[in-house]
């Protein structure tokens, strides 16, 4: 037999109670296949899925500062002019930048 093959079966009882609990944790893990979250379970102990729609925000929000950047530096290799306001607008970024982090690593310190 190959390494790796699933050959031993474990068989498990269930109440219908508990099988409609693991059926909500799956779908909440989005792990559709049973076999496969009872394994993680049995092997890790947990499943941890992070559904944080700041790291989205931040994501936007770095995508945007750093269009931002770029055109400040064209213009600025063009002009060989730096604008107070286009290093106000890069600040306030930064800011926004850092305050969305110091969220996002609160809420994970908050997991345990």
């Amino acid at each position: 037999m190959k390494q790796g093959t699933r050959s031993k079966m474990l068989t498990l009882r269930l109440t219908d109670q508990e099988k409609k609990l693991i059926a909500e944790k799956m779908k909440i893990a989005g792990i559709p296949k049973m076999s496969t979250y009872l394994r993680k379970m049995a092997i890790d102990g947990y499943i941890l899925k992070l559904d944080m729609p700041e790291l989205k925000e931040m994501i936007s929000l770095m995508r945007y500062s750093s269009n931002n950047l770029n055109q400040i530096a064209k213009r600025t290799n063009e002009t060989g002019r730096t604008y107070e306001t286009d290093i106000q607008s890069i600040q306030d970024s930064q800011e926004k930048i850092w305050s969305g982090i110091n969220r996002i690593l609160r809420k994970l310190g908050e997991i345990t």
